[in-house]
Protein backbone atom coordinates (compact mmCIF):
# COMPACT_ATOMS: atom_id res chain seq x y z
CA UNK A 1 0.00 0.00 0.00
CA UNK A 2 1.24 3.18 -1.10
CA UNK A 3 1.32 5.94 1.54
CA UNK A 4 -0.80 9.33 0.73
CA UNK A 5 1.58 12.37 -0.54
CA UNK A 6 1.75 14.99 2.19
CA UNK A 7 -0.38 17.80 1.47
CA UNK A 8 0.82 21.09 1.03
CA UNK A 9 0.16 23.39 3.77
CA UNK A 10 -2.94 25.73 3.84
CA UNK A 11 -2.29 29.89 3.88
CA UNK A 12 0.48 30.67 6.20
CA UNK A 13 1.36 33.73 7.88
CA UNK A 14 5.40 33.94 6.92
CA UNK A 15 7.83 36.27 8.20
CA UNK A 16 10.14 37.50 4.97
CA UNK A 17 13.69 37.96 6.72
CA UNK A 18 16.48 40.26 4.93
CA UNK A 19 19.35 42.64 5.03
CA UNK A 20 17.88 45.73 6.49
CA UNK A 21 21.09 47.69 7.95
CA UNK A 22 23.98 45.06 6.64
CA UNK A 23 26.00 46.82 3.81
CA UNK A 24 24.36 50.40 3.92
CA UNK A 25 26.42 52.52 5.98
CA UNK A 26 22.93 53.60 7.13
CA UNK A 27 22.63 55.21 3.74
CA UNK A 28 18.86 55.94 3.03
CA UNK A 29 18.70 54.81 -0.10
CA UNK A 30 20.17 51.79 0.43
CA UNK A 31 17.91 51.10 3.33
CA UNK A 32 14.67 51.81 1.33
CA UNK A 33 15.81 49.37 -1.29
CA UNK A 34 16.12 46.48 1.30
CA UNK A 35 12.70 47.46 2.84
CA UNK A 36 11.71 47.02 -1.07
CA UNK A 37 13.05 43.70 -1.85
CA UNK A 38 11.40 41.99 1.52
CA UNK A 39 7.98 43.98 0.44
CA UNK A 40 8.22 42.55 -3.27
CA UNK A 41 9.04 39.18 -1.47
CA UNK A 42 5.81 39.79 0.72
CA UNK A 43 3.59 40.40 -2.05
CA UNK A 44 4.60 37.48 -3.89
CA UNK A 45 3.58 35.36 -1.03
CA UNK A 46 0.10 36.98 -0.79
CA UNK A 47 -0.07 36.15 -4.44
CA UNK A 48 0.85 32.93 -3.24
CA UNK A 49 -2.34 32.84 -1.01
CA UNK A 50 -0.13 33.54 1.93
CA UNK A 51 0.31 36.53 4.32
CA UNK A 52 3.73 37.54 3.77
CA UNK A 53 5.05 40.22 6.53
CA UNK A 54 8.30 42.16 7.32
CA UNK A 55 9.32 43.08 10.83
CA UNK A 56 10.09 46.48 9.48
CA UNK A 57 6.15 47.31 8.25
CA UNK A 58 5.83 47.44 11.89
CA UNK A 59 8.60 48.38 13.78
CA UNK A 60 9.80 51.09 11.13
CA UNK A 61 6.79 53.31 12.24
CA UNK A 62 7.10 52.78 15.53
CA UNK A 63 10.70 54.04 15.67
CA UNK A 64 9.10 57.18 14.35
CA UNK A 65 6.67 57.22 16.46
CA UNK A 66 9.12 56.80 19.58
CA UNK A 67 11.49 59.36 18.03
CA UNK A 68 14.29 57.36 17.28
CA UNK A 69 16.77 59.78 14.91
CA UNK A 70 18.76 57.12 13.59
CA UNK A 71 19.20 53.43 12.93
CA UNK A 72 21.20 52.06 15.34
CA UNK A 73 20.28 54.84 18.47
CA UNK A 74 18.72 53.54 21.84
CA UNK A 75 15.51 53.54 20.01
CA UNK A 76 16.36 51.37 17.43
CA UNK A 77 18.03 48.67 19.66
CA UNK A 78 14.52 48.58 21.93
CA UNK A 79 12.36 48.06 18.94
CA UNK A 80 13.99 46.79 16.08
CA UNK A 81 15.34 43.19 16.54
CA UNK A 82 12.87 42.19 19.79
CA UNK A 83 9.44 43.50 16.99
CA UNK A 84 10.73 40.88 14.15
CA UNK A 85 11.09 38.33 17.06
CA UNK A 86 7.86 38.99 18.54
CA UNK A 87 6.42 38.37 15.51
CA UNK A 88 8.24 35.53 13.95
CA UNK A 89 6.98 33.02 17.41
CA UNK A 90 3.58 33.98 15.61
CA UNK A 91 3.90 33.09 12.29
CA UNK A 92 4.25 30.18 10.49
CA UNK A 93 7.29 30.04 8.45
CA UNK A 94 10.31 32.09 7.58
CA UNK A 95 11.42 33.45 4.02
CA UNK A 96 14.89 34.47 3.97
CA UNK A 97 15.55 36.39 1.12
CA UNK A 98 18.94 37.36 -0.41
CA UNK A 99 21.92 39.44 1.25
CA UNK A 100 24.12 38.97 3.88
CA UNK A 101 22.49 40.01 7.24
CA UNK A 102 22.95 38.71 11.42
CA UNK A 103 19.01 39.56 12.30
CA UNK A 104 18.22 37.62 9.46
CA UNK A 105 20.27 34.79 9.92
CA UNK A 106 18.78 34.90 13.68
CA UNK A 107 15.04 34.89 12.61
CA UNK A 108 15.82 31.60 10.72
CA UNK A 109 17.99 30.50 13.59
CA UNK A 110 15.01 31.22 15.82
CA UNK A 111 12.20 29.70 13.44
CA UNK A 112 14.09 26.21 13.45
CA UNK A 113 14.27 26.25 17.13
CA UNK A 114 10.47 26.82 17.06
CA UNK A 115 9.58 23.93 14.53
CA UNK A 116 9.58 26.58 12.13
CA UNK A 117 9.52 26.18 8.18
CA UNK A 118 12.71 27.82 6.37
CA UNK A 119 12.39 28.81 3.06
CA UNK A 120 14.29 30.41 0.97
CA UNK A 121 13.23 31.72 -2.32
CA UNK A 122 9.08 32.81 -2.78
CA UNK A 123 9.24 29.75 -5.12
CA UNK A 124 9.93 27.35 -3.09
CA UNK A 125 6.74 28.23 -0.83
CA UNK A 126 3.30 25.90 -1.98
CA UNK A 127 0.57 28.37 -3.35
CA UNK A 128 -2.58 27.95 -2.01
CA UNK A 129 -4.36 29.96 -4.68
Amino acid sequence: MNAAPIPAPGPQMILVAGPYRSGTGDDPAALDANVRAMTRAALALFRAGHLGITGEALALPLLEAAGSQRPGDALFDEIFHPIAEQLLSRCDAVLRIPGASEGADRMVAQARAEGKRVYNSPADVPAVR
